[in-house]
């Protein structure tokens, strides 16, 4: 049975009720409804704040991020008084002050296996806002063996994507990509950069999907994909049929328990096993190590591997720039005799050029962390991105 509508709720959702697709009953069914936000970030936020909007009685969120300014630029449910807090206590303000009648439930954890089950079963539709594969394919394997409807999008930098997986009788994310898709064609999450508003129009598609499931209405993205292009402001839809063959929800599944994907956004194939080759005695250098070297005056060879713009914003003073990209055509330029020491942002990009520069026969070793911990522990004055 669904819950009454109290005068002033009647007045808050006035525009609503009149619309005979929704009207009281269906005001009473979204204050009934549950819906998980899977993310506070770009696309958890329009996405949380448009359902505390419309009266969805309980949201729920599941972060353990704490808000960075450079979150600010998209992730429009925080502000930069919320710089350093924790996402989920700026998201309860936020959505508070936006809707008080709407109860927010918040789960300070990564989604995992371990509580993926608990999560997906007490809510009536799933919005996944990750941002990276293994969350992706974890959150679409409990919605399909739990029965739960999600609401999915994806952005990367000017382009948005938007379904519903997991719906009865339609496809699944594993319809669309089995497996994770080759190594080297993920790119990492905070180095691929993205449109600001972006993530507000895919996080409000994913918003009106899950109202449209919560109430029964209209024609969800079942069975069909979304692809919107900002820059030449295009919306392409394909037809997505569920695969017979799928490894989780077709004819003859061969996956019936929650695993977690082995490959993280931020890393590509190998690079776990890239880190523990490089991992020793000379293999990673710490920024404290660097900077006593430097003031010592014995530094090494200071190889930055990043791209040009990204070392226009922060650079560790004396290091030289050679993208990763250029590095296997331009090993000539340096002395295999030097000792080198590699960076990137966040030591991911340089673990690859370490492995390369090392099979080469060079003395090279990885900054841990990247120029973010030069930033952190040596350099705080210098501009973060």
């Amino acid at each position: 049975m669904t819950p009454d509508l109290s005068a002033g709720e009647r007045q808050r959702y006035r525009r609503h009720i009149l619309l005979p697709e929704i009207g009281e009953a269906g005001q009473r069914r979204l204050k009934a409804a549950r819906v998980l936000c899977v993310g506070a970030g770009g696309l958890g936020s329009p996405a949380a704040l448009y359902l505390a909007a419309a009266g969805v009685g309980t949201i729920g969120l599941v972060d353990f991020d704490v808000v960075d300014v450079t979150n600010l630029q998209r992730q429009i449910m925080h502000g930069t008084p919320d710089v350093g807090r924790s996402k989920l206590a700026s998201a309860r303000d936020r959505l508070a002050a936006m809707n008080p009648e709407v109860r927010v439930e918040t789960f300070d954890a990564p989604f995992s296996v371990s509580n993926a089950k608990s999560l997906v079963d007490a809510f009536d539709v799933v919005v996944d806002g990750t941002d990276n594969f293994p969350a992706r394919y974890l959150v679409n394997d409990a919605c399909v063996l739990y029965g739960t409807p999600n609401a999915w999008g994806s952005i990367f930098r000017f382009e948005g994507q938007a379904a519903v997986f997991a719906a009865p009788g339609g496809p699944c994310y594993r319809c669309l990509h089995p497996e994770p898709p080759p190594a080297d064609l993920v790119p990492n999450c905070a180095e691929a950069g993205v449109l600001g508003v972006l993530p507000g129009v895919i996080g409000t598609i994913q918003a009106t999907e899950a109202i449209k499931l919560v109430l029964g209405v209209g024609q969800p993205l079942v069975g069909r994909f979304l692809v919107y292009d900002a820059l030449r402001m295009r919306f392409r839809e394909l037809k997505l049929a569920r695969d017979p063959d799928c490894p989780i929800c077709g004819t003859h599944p061969t996956i019936h328990t929650l695993e977690d994907v082995g490959v993280a956004c931020s890393t590509k194939k190998g690079d776990s096993h890239l880190f523990s080759q490089i991992k020793g005695t000379t293999g990673e250098m710490t920024v404290t190590e660097l900077k006593a070297r430097i003031d010592a005056g014995a530094a090494p060879v200071i190889l930055d591997v990043r791209e040009p713009f990204e070392a226009a914003i922060c650079t560790i003073p004396g290091s030289r720039l050679i993208p990763l990209g250029e590095l296997p055509r331009r090993l000539d330029e340096l002395d295999p005799s030097a000792d080198l020491v590699v960076h990137c942002k966040s030591g991911v990009r340089s673990a690859r050029a370490v492995a390369l520069l090392r099979g080469r026969g060079f003395a090279a070793a990885n900054l841990t962390g990247g120029i973010l911990a030069w930033i952190n522990e040596i350099d705080p004055a210098q501009p973060r991105y």
